[in-house]
């Protein structure tokens, strides 16, 4: 060998151990990037990158879009117009309590927010969930954003220049108030999407720590330097000074719902930390959270995947309460206007959550789900009912009562630590009701229902037979979670007799579930392809799936498992066809599910996502096992693009989360999570009761896809499932994986999951 040669290996060498000397820590594979290269028409996740604290009060993004636009952040905007306070968890919700931020220079400042906007680079941008960086090229700034909960500090490094930094309180009713000699502005804004009372208002304060030389208060756009308070329909105002190059200027906000003394009074979460100790304690706090799931994988890929939709998984829903001088948890209540005590939580979508989120924080963040319990007990006394969505107060958006679910599967799953009785009168009190003015929350059509066992087609409800499905499993968890209370079988008897109400919206001709009609019958024509109409953002085979607590009854309804497992199988193999006559227009659902080539799957929505776990009822669990492993690998990735529909407040993201571990919620409030196959070579998780769950999959690779063997406790284990007792206590799973299917393995009736109708 020569020396040439040598020394170039020890250089390659060099550089190799260099870089797997990088301690890396779960917050650096985070992208806070991932899916916010959306637009109305196709969503790759509709997100923005969120830069908070987990179940944070006040989220911080860059803002590219126009003020009320719910694409807050676009990746493929070349310009920002501030650095936004943000409250939004959907952009079909979109926002409320909202202002932004931005930092300029030249002569004169600038107020219009498509005049002030500045050309910035991804490849200057550094967007991380505890710390956000841009360069802001028209002004030659450098703007950094670190947050608390509830605070925020801003660090602004100027030219030589004059100076400004400009807040926008938005329209549609806001103030703002220049304090030259405290180096402060305060204000507020009330700009919101509905869900609010009259008296709303998001208060404000910021504290610079450098004097003004310049102060104009803004007035629906008209910009006075003879004043320093605006109240009007669009209030600003702008500060400026004298900057000397690479001279920085820090600000230090904080808001709240409650009042401007109670935004003072959270600006103490910032204490007297500099920008870079504040910065360094989100950094732990996140380490903190994701590091409760520990992977171990050679592809930085698939970790990057992971840890971001683990990011994704644990921001709402938002704490929406705070804590007054005395220490004490107090709240704006979202419905009635009141300052209570107690905890509040919101911005997220039952519909959505139900599914696997909540079951998430169950598992490894059980403690914050009871603060969140907690909350919903207080939203019941607050406004009569439980919400459904909540943003921050009711919103009227999807269908169901799949608050009932939420609170179940906490009680049954061991969450303690607040008022269930309240929670027991709230369900029951939902399942016959509905709100006077919001009626996605409570029962539309709950006079049919528990009439007729359905909603039917013809009264002019529409989604009539998503809301049938979805209240049948929802008195199941009614039922479940009364007998955990004790309640009495009289009691009980009409939720649980009502679980079984899915039969009467199953077409045996179709085999598959279909609107009927007041008279019994069903409705003609029928197209199993059509999308809306009798279900919700999706068709009859998206929505057959929808017994989450019986599949062995669908089984049943539809000749066997035979059947069963040749209709799962149909879904993949019918052509992404489809009606789209109800909505008038290819809705990004729908085409969503067109351009991912997988068939009719839908994977971009929440009402077929546990669909692929039910081969593990039905005697195929390596359908499930392949499955799972092509959606994993096809429908995410860690880019901009990296989700294939709406991500909708971490529901598609836990998906993600729960499929990697091997396991999955098909049916929240069953105590048992059905197994798939793991996603990486080894997983800890590290559960808050000081127990460990390690995952290991001995020839895993990217081929290797199907379950060979299972040890659970080194004990050989073919179960389709695992029970959350077993799960809970600490458990150590190993695997062999394989190339081909195991065809004799999980395919005894024993080793079937959960089924109402076949209580083992």
């Amino acid at each position: 060998m020569n020396k040439k040669h040598l020394f170039s290996m020890l250089i390659a060498l060099a550089l190799c151990v260099t870089a797997m000397g990088r301690n890396y820590e779960p917050v650096d594979y985070v992208s806070t990037l991932v899916g916010t290269q959306s637009s109305y028409a196709i969503s790759t996740g509709n997100t923005y990158p969120a830069v908070c604290m987990p179940w944070g009060m006040n989220f911080w993004t860059p803002q590219t879009g126009k003020m009320g636009d719910g694409w807050t952040y676009t990746y493929t905007a070349d310009k920002l117009r501030g650095f936004k306070q943000t409250h939004q968890p959907s952009p079909w919700i979109n926002d409320y309590g909202q202002f932004t931020i931005m930092p300029e220079t030249g002569e004169t400042p600038i107020f219009d927010e498509e005049k002030r906007a500045s050309w910035f680079s991804h490849k200057a941008e550094v967007a991380t969930p505890y710390y956000y960086r841009a360069y802001l090229a028209d002004y030659d700034v450098v703007t950094e954003l670190a947050p608390t909960e509830r605070a925020a500090i801003m660090r602004i490094t100027f030219p030589e220049s004059k100076s400004y930094v400009v807040v926008d309180a938005f329209d549609k009713g806001s103030y703002v108030k220049i304090m030259p000699k405290e180096r402060m502005i305060v204000g507020y804004t009330t700009k919101n999407s509905g869900g609010v009372p009259q008296n709303f208002k998001n208060y404000f304060v910021m504290k610079f720590d450098k004097d003004f030389t310049y102060t104009a208060a803004v007035t629906d756009g008209r910009i006075n330097t003879a004043d320093i308070k605006a109240e009007c329909n669009h209030a600003g105002g702008i500060v400026g000074f004298k900057t000397s190059r690479g001279e920085q200027v820090n600000v230090r906000i904080a808001s709240s719902f409650i009042s401007e003394e109670q935004a003072i009074e959270n600006l103490k979460e910032l204490g007297s930390d500099s920008f870079d100790e504040v910065k360094a304690r989100g950094r732990k706090t996140w380490n903190d959270v994701l590091g409760r799931i520990e992977v171990k994988s050679d592809d930085i890929d698939h970790l990057r995947t992971f840890y971001s939709c683990l990011y994704r998984s644990v921001l709402f829903p938002r704490s929406f309460y705070e804590k007054n001088a005395k220490g004490e948890i107090v709240h704006y209540s979202p419905y009635n206007g009141e300052v209570l005590p107690g905890y509040m939580f919101t911005d997220t979508g039952f519909w959505d959550t139900f599914r696997c989120l909540f079951p998430l924080l169950n598992v490894m963040y059980p403690s914050m789900n009871e603060k969140m319990q907690a909350g919903l007990v207080n939203a019941y006394k607050e406004s009569g009912f439980l919400p459904e969505w909540a943003s921050p107060g009711h919103r009227g958006c999807m269908v169901g009562n799949n608050s009932a679910s939420i609170v179940a599967d906490a009680y049954l799953c061991g969450l303690k630590n607040y008022d269930a009785e309240t929670l027991w009168k709230a369900v029951v009190h939902g399942a016959s009701a509905v709100h006077p003015t919001v009626s996605s929350t409570g029962r539309l059509g709950y006079e049919y229902y528990n009439k007729l066992g359905y909603v039917p087609y013809d009264v002019k409800i529409n989604e009539n037979v998503a809301r049938t499905l979805e209240y049948a499993y929802d008195d199941w968890c009614i039922y479940e979670f009364g007998k955990a209370l004790g309640k009495s079988k009289k009691e009980l008897e009409p939720f649980r007799k009502r679980a079984f109400n899915y039969r009467n919206v199953f077409d045996s001709e179709s085999k598959l579930m279909r609107g009927r009609l007041k008279n019994g019958k069903f409705q003609s024509p029928f197209s199993p392809l059509k999308w809306g109409d009798a279900f919700t953002e999706g068709n009859a085979w998206h929505y057959t799936w929808s017994v989450f607590h019986d599949p062995a009854g669908l089984i049943q309804l539809m000749g066997g498992k035979q059947t069963f497992n040749n209709m799962l199988d149909s879904v993949f193999n019918v052509p992404p066809l489809f009606d789209d006559s109800y909505y008038g227009s290819v809705i990004h659902e729908i085409r969503e599910m067109q351009i991912m080539n997988m068939g009719n799957y839908a994977h971009g929505n929440q009402p077929v996502q546990h669909m692929i776990y039910l081969y593990g009822y039905s005697g195929e669990p390596w359908k499930t096992q392949y499955w799972i492993r092509q959606t994993m690998q096809r429908m995410y990735n860690a880019n901009p693009d990296g989700y294939c529909g709406d991500e909708d407040n971490g529901q598609t993201s836990a998906w993600y989360v729960f499929s990697a571990m091997g396991f999955y919620p098909v049916c929240p409030g069953a105590g048992e999570y059905v197994l798939g196959a793991p996603y990486f070579d080894e997983m800890t998780l590290h559960l808050e009761n000081g127990r460990t769950v390690s995952i290991k999959a001995n020839g895993n690779t990217d081929d290797n896809c199907y379950v060979n063997t299972l040890t659970l406790n080194g004990q050989p284990y073919s179960k389709n499932y695992i029970k959350r007792t077993d799960l809970m206590q600490g458990a150590q799973f190993v695997y062999t994986m394989s190339p081909t299917p195991n065809y004799s393995r999980g395919t005894a009736e024993s080793d079937v999951p959960y089924s109402f109708s076949k209580i083992k």
